[in-house]
């Protein structure tokens, strides 16, 4: 760590705090010239509270380094292998000191520059001893391929824990496709379901985002080494004039990259369009997990599931009692700061003036790591609700037997149209009945079974009395093709799991 004062007045000063790990908090009281001084580094806050350590360090300031100056050899030896004169001994003292990061050096040297990129060179090129990086480069040839390769391997890990966290949301699936649950439709009581049906749900969104995150991955293309405009003419002059040289020299490069695929028309920067399409899919990812927490958060409040309480736990500062979702909110506000970077994303593409300008750099800073440090927290805490989430079956049957004269009405409204009723007719019937007994139920206490006894009186729907005892026996139980959509949903999950047999092995690391 290393730390720089500078004077502001007499009595006061301005402190500047460099950290080897900028994502963890640093705090240090000391006194400098009798003056008490409390320094604090400002954190990422999502970096360092909710997305796992292989993201965070992914995306982090010394990895990012560590990244720049490895192309750098990679295109020094591309340059060698190619008959430029580079000496191994140069290449042998760059790789010497490609893990010697100070941070606290180089924001100095751009202090002074007002250049990143320069200010990274200058630095990499002290350590070294000799000046042979960046040979034909722009600081895009940089930046924009470092970028895209942290991009493709944050998708990657996302893929993989994404498939993790769908394996269990298959088996939860089912364990409880016989689990029958009081279905709802704008929030009121509907028909029967299974919670495996409902897992299902969210699963079968799930994958869909998957498949739109796996393509996105597999056909990801990389900006190349192009040069100021993406003519790539300071390398044509450096190759004298061999295209053919160019060529295996970016091909070379994009190997070290691991890039599957190249842009070849771009210009100095590659489309931002790119980066909503990323982002945009992470919000995509987003919206199965959200979608399950929102309803998790509905079914806590009525005490049918929780998502578990460790020992030790507070759910509330004040009340004692309380067991709130609190994950379940984490994941929707988490969801609400997906939109925000898509929609700075948006901004951004569209924007670009002529071959490009960088215009784009500050909000890229800002929502390209912070989008997957999101989505990171969004998987690891779903995977947590999954875990330790507890369903229960008592309160839910509860549940369903005070709802079922409701669920019923449906089939009621089946058997009199075969009964020869017609169907806005026996719609008519059935409304009218049901309204004045939840009337009844709800101003006078009557019993549940009203509703029943209302439809038993009705002549009109052509159905005996034994008849509609009998429709509200099989309804107990009637939850249509649910247990079929639940096997069709684990069979598909499966066909993810056993492409990505790795996933079987990913660390969640605890939520807070």
């Amino acid at each position: 760590m290393a730390v720089r004062i500078a004077a502001f007045s007499q009595q006061r000063y301005i402190v500047y705090l460099f950290t080897r790990n900028a994502l963890r908090i640093t705090s240090i009281r000391f006194n400098y010239k009798k003056t008490s001084f409390l320094i604090v580094s400002i954190p990422n806050i999502l970096a360092e509270r909710y997305a796992s350590s292989s993201m965070a360090f992914l995306w982090s300031p010394e990895n990012r380094v560590v990244l720049e100056r490895r192309f750098w050899i990679a295109v020094l030896k591309a340059q060698r292998d190619l008959g430029l004169a580079i000496s191994d001994d140069a290449i042998r003292s760059y790789e010497k000191n490609v893990e010697n990061v100070d941070l606290a050096s180089i924001r100095a040297r751009e202090e002074k520059t007002k250049h990143d990129v320069k200010a990274r060179i200058e630095e990499f090129c002290a350590l070294a001893g000799h000046e042979d990086i960046h040979k034909g480069m722009t600081s895009r040839d940089l930046t924009e391929n470092i970028e895209q390769y942290q991009i493709l391997e944050a998708l990657k890990l996302t893929r993989i824990k994404a498939v993790s966290v769908l394996t269990l949301l298959a088996q939860k699936a089912e364990v409880h496709q016989d689990t029958i649950i009081t279905a709802r439709s704008h929030n009121v009581p509907a028909q029967l379901t299974t919670l495996g049906k409902r897992f299902a749900m969210y699963g079968e969104e799930l994958i869909r985002s998957i498949s739109r995150l796996d393509h996105l991955i597999e056909g990801y293309s990389f900006r190349g080494v192009k040069g100021a405009v993406g003519t790539q003419l300071d390398l044509l002059r450096l190759f004298n004039d061999d295209a053919q040289k160019v060529k295996q020299f970016e091909e070379k490069l994009t190997a070290h990259l691991r890039a599957v695929k190249t842009l070849t028309n771009v210009g100095q920067i590659y489309p931002r369009s790119l980066d909503y399409e990323v982002v945009s899919a992470l919000l995509q990812l987003s919206a199965a997990p959200a979608n399950f927490a929102t309803t998790m958060r509905l079914m806590a409040g009525q005490n049918l599931v929780s998502e578990g309480f460790a020992k030790g736990q507070t759910g509330s500062s004040a009340m004692p009692h309380k067991v709130n979702a609190r994950s379940c909110e984490r994941i929707n506000g988490f969801c609400a700061l997906l939109k925000g970077s898509a929609t700075t994303a948006a901004e951004v593409m569209g924007n670009q003036w002529n071959e490009g300008d960088v215009s784009c750099s500050v909000a890229r800073r800002v929502f390209l790591p912070d989008s997957f440090f999101t989505i990171d927290g969004i998987l690891e805490t779903f995977m947590a609700v999954l875990r330790q989430m507890e369903v229960y079956e008592a309160q839910i049957a509860r549940e369903n037997e005070q709802n079922l004269p409701w669920l019923m009405t449906t089939q009621v409204l089946m058997q009199a149209i075969k009964k020869g009723v017609g169907r806005e007719t026996a719609h008519e019937l059935i409304k009218k009945h049901a309204l004045a007994a939840r009337k009844s139920m709800l101003e006078e206490s009557a019993p549940s079974d009203i509703f029943i006894q209302y439809l038993k009186s009705e002549k009109e729907l052509l159905l005996t009395a034994s008849e509609i005892d009998a429709i509200y026996e099989d309804a107990k139980a009637s939850v249509g093709l649910a247990k079929a959509q639940v096997n069709a949903f684990i069979k598909e999950s499966k066909s993810w799991q056993s492409r990505f047999p790795e996933s079987k092995n990913v660390l969640f690391e605890q939520v807070l």
